[in-house]
């Protein structure tokens, strides 16, 4: 029977790693026949197995990532798609949406119909993603007691639209908030900002010109058009964005940033970062949605290559030393930094940030808001911490040389500092600080890894295609010679289910760590092409070639691994 061969699959599973005798598996399945309850819950409950180690172990049989619920923020779980009767009947929780997958919770692996019920149901793409039952237990009851105050935001009609709640200040200006004429801008704007929400897009762009108005999405990284309203309403919807972000709207002259805070439900809100630019035509916006449940997938969420993750690990796991993340706006740095902090962020470590803006709320780490204006800067919020027994520092950009020498000083006496760079590659990285004016021997003894990364989108397990090139094209595009005959490449086509053959992306990753020689180049004065080919020697893959793994392994096109790293 079905049934039986999933069971033995487990089974087998946990008998080679011997939580359970070989000579046990048929009694086993034999004692579960008539049981009313999910196999793995009855693994736990009736034959006392443990179920993390049983999670583990199914994860690396299975080939799917682990995650712990014991601390998870259920109120990030997606409320338009909390269907009670899918959670409890496959003992399965929706956890994070990403663009337009939707990663699932379960303890039972081989429990497919789950996933392919959800994708039905929900309309999204499904990732399984393995936890322990305790934990997705306690995690479920936590999420149905919340339903009733949950919000469906796939349905929405304009008497809700208008009253969708902006928390703003009661000491605001009621002036500044509209009379009646301007009702049904505010129920379109709250349209277009959940219209980005339920679409998975990072950015809005409300954008003003001489004889027309749009308002475009970025989904995946990709910018595309969603609306072009009249352009009479620019400047009145322009004062709509301004009020919700608590800003002067008398003031179109200069620039201003801002947030909104969009409480969807009781318990579930959204928070927007705000910035106004004045242009020819009015004031353009940009809104970047701000999704705290980036941090809490975890590392294997990811996409880093295992040799990649371990280099990670290893270095968050040190007592002092600096890591340092490189890529381009928009290529993933905030998350991987989150990440890393939120791996750190035990009871037993004092962590402080300072961020500007400070993009991601997570509890248990003193966050800081840089303020210019005020006299609270990178440096002084830095001096400031080393006054406050830190055992964890994370900067949000390294931007000058007195952040840099603060920062590394920090690194050299004890604390764990995490920071950002704008450079194209980890070599670059190196050779920046070099150019900052900070000295040699501090760059080669303080820093301990550098990531430099991009973001590529998925291809859509719904309609991609294979792609043939012939094996001196793939040799051309730098792919392992000794792989050619071996590769298979797929391509985009599109369907309902994706955007233009892509949905969500992945990340694409060159993690160094400083080595003796590498630490020996940069005394000598080498530049980046010098530690760059040192790199190589010690086998660290670059973002070409990372990128080029993440083809073959089926996750995204060649098209799209040469638009985000160089051929």
């Amino acid at each position: 029977m079905k049934g039986n061969h999933q069971q033995s699959s487990v089974l087998s599973a946990l008998s080679k790693e011997q939580l359970v005798a070989l000579t046990s598996i048929d009694e086993i399945c034999a004692d579960y026949i008539g049981k009313n309850k999910p196999f793995i819950r009855f693994l736990v409950e009736d034959k006392k197995i443990d179920g993390k180690e049983i999670a583990k172990i199914l994860s690396n049989k299975f080939g799917y990532p682990y995650i712990q619920l014991a601390n998870f923020d259920t109120s990030l779980v997606p409320e338009g798609i909390r269907n009670e009767k899918l959670i409890t009947k496959h003992n399965a929780l929706p956890l994070f949406l990403r663009g337009k997958v939707l990663f699932v919770a379960m303890s039972d692996p081989t429990n497919i119909d789950a996933l392919e019920e959800i994708q039905f149901n929900t309309g999204f793409s499904t990732e399984l993603v393995l936890t322990d039952e305790h934990g997705l237990q306690a995690c479920i009851e936590k999420v149905l007691e919340d339903e009733s105050d949950a919000l469906d935001i796939t349905d929405i009609d304009s008497e809700e639209l208008s009253g969708l709640e902006v928390q703003e200040d009661k000491t605001e200006d009621d002036n500044a908030k509209g009379g009646e004429d301007d009702a049904p801008i505010v129920v379109f704007i709250n349209k277009i900002l959940l219209d980005a929400i339920k679409k998975g897009a990072s950015d809005l762009h409300f954008e003003p010109y001489e004889k027309s108005f749009r308002i475009r999405f970025r989904i995946d990284g990709i910018l595309s058009e969603i609306a072009r309203p009249p352009v009479s309403l620019s400047s009145r919807m322009a004062a709509r964005l301004k009020v919700m972000s608590r800003l002067d709207i008398a003031e179109r002259r200069v620039p201003q940033d801002g947030r909104i805070k969009l409480a969807l439900s009781k318990k579930k809100s959204i928070d927007f970062r705000v910035s106004t630019l004045p242009t020819m035509w009015g004031e353009k916006i940009v809104m970047r949605i701000l999704d705290s449940s980036s941090a809490m997938l975890g590392i294997d969420m990811l996409g880093y290559e295992p040799e990649q993750k371990k280099i990670y690990m290893e270095a968050l796991e040190q007592p002092q030393g600096m890591i340092l993340v490189t890529g381009p706006t928009g290529s993933g740095k905030t998350v991987s930094l989150y990440t890393g902090l939120n791996i750190l962020n035990t009871q037993e470590r004092n962590i402080s940030t300072a961020e500007d803006p400070v993009e991601i709320n997570l509890e248990g780490i003193n966050q800081v808001q840089i303020n210019n204006r005020a006299g609270l800067t990178f440096p002084s919020a830095l001096r400031s911490f080393l006054r406050q027994d830190p055992d964890i520092v994370m900067v949000g950009e390294i931007r000058d040389l007195e952040t840099a020498e603060i920062a590394i000083k920090a690194a050299q006496t004890g604390h764990l500092v995490l920071s950002t760079l704008h450079t194209n590659s980890a070599a670059e990285t190196l050779t920046r600080l070099l150019n900052m004016g900070v000295p040699s021997y501090n760059v080669a003894s303080s820093v301990t890894i550098i990531i430099a990364q991009r973001l590529a989108r998925r291809l859509c397990l719904q309609c991609k295609a294979e792609e043939i090139l012939s094996e001196e094209q793939l040799a051309e595009q730098g792919f392992p010679s000794d792989k050619l005959s071996e590769i298979k490449l797929f391509k985009p086509v599109g369907c309902e289910q994706c955007t233009g053959g892509y949905k969500g992306r992945v990340g694409i990753y060159e993690v160094i760590k400083i080595s003796p020689t590498i630490s020996s180049i940069i005394m000598e004065g080498g530049n980046s092409l010098d530690i760059a080919k040192q790199c190589q020697k010690e086998g660290y893959n670059n973002l070409r070639q990372s990128g080029l793994i993440k083809a073959m392994n089926g996750m995204t096109s060649l098209k799209e691994i040469n638009r985000v790293t160089s051929s």
